[in-house]
């Protein structure tokens, strides 16, 4: 059997509807690393969250923020910051539209905003801790992603303001920033570029909108049967709902375990 390389996704693809890794999910992992194939964690979220899962299924290689900041066996391959002088130029714009924004690094998660009623109920969504209150943080370190708290009006408006960036929605309040060349794909090709795989080895699992282009890349995709029909469209194919463990039937139906 050939070797693949695994992408794994989180909300909504590892973790189920309660934030939880399933059981049924971890076995599959675990059987498919016995058999020789590579799991990688794919994520939107930033390395400092990163922790429990890692820890969960014994992995210390992840694609973060988007493709922003890559990791392979516990060592950074790729890192692509925000130039900061975009980043001073949206925190101008987003001040002035009175638009909240909380900035991300590789180990803290920053924000002017001290108890924004937007930003608390998004961070809720993902049991996340409200941001550390320091305006100035992001002017002395490198800023991997960005949370932009405005409504989808807003956002195309920022669209057009910033063509340097991308905004993937992830929030009804909310739009992931990160530099427009950059996703969850390019994360992929760092591994490549690193490793003995070929495009062909690399397997996706994903089924937010911020997955559309890992999985149009991979040699072979999964969407989730609760994904967005977007990311169902750019899979190979689709499985179950990830609370009637979706993951690990994809994974047994391509033989990975």
């Amino acid at each position: 059997m050939d070797k693949k390389i695994l992408f794994f996704d989180i909300d909504g693809t590892l973790y189920n509807s309660e934030k939880k890794l399933p059981p049924a999910t971890y076995e599959a992992i675990k059987k498919a690393e016995e058999n020789g194939h590579e799991a990688v964690i794919a994520t939107g979220r930033s390395p400092f969250f990163l922790k429990p899962v890692l820890e969960e299924l014994g992995l210390n290689s992840f694609i973060s923020f988007n493709g922003q900041y890559v990791v392979y066996k516990g060592k950074v391959i790729s890192e692509r910051p925000i130039p900061m002088e975009i980043v001073e130029k949206l925190v101008v714009q987003a001040e002035e539209e009175n638009n909240p924004v909380v900035f991300l690094d590789d180990v803290r998660m920053t924000s002017a905003a001290k108890d924004d009623v937007k930003v608390r109920t998004s961070m809720d969504s993902l049991f996340y801790p409200m941001p550390e209150v320091d305006a100035e943080y992001y002017k002395q370190s490198n800023t991997y992603q960005i949370l932009l708290y405005v409504d989808e009006k807003g956002e195309e408006r920022y669209a057009n303001l910033f063509p340097e960036l991308k905004l993937i929605r992830w929030h009804e309040f909310s739009v992931d920033v990160i530099n427009k060349d950059v996703s969850k794909a390019y994360g992929i090709q760092q591994f490549l570029k690193h490793t003995a795989f070929e495009i062909e080895d690399a397997i996706a699992f994903g089924d937010g909108l911020n997955d559309v282009e890992m999985l149009q890349a991979a040699g072979t995709s999964v969407a989730m049967g609760n994904g967005h029909p977007k990311a169902k469209e750019a899979a190979t194919f689709v499985t179950d709902h990830v609370d009637d463990d979706g993951l690990s039937k994809a994974m047994k139906k391509l033989g990975l375990w």
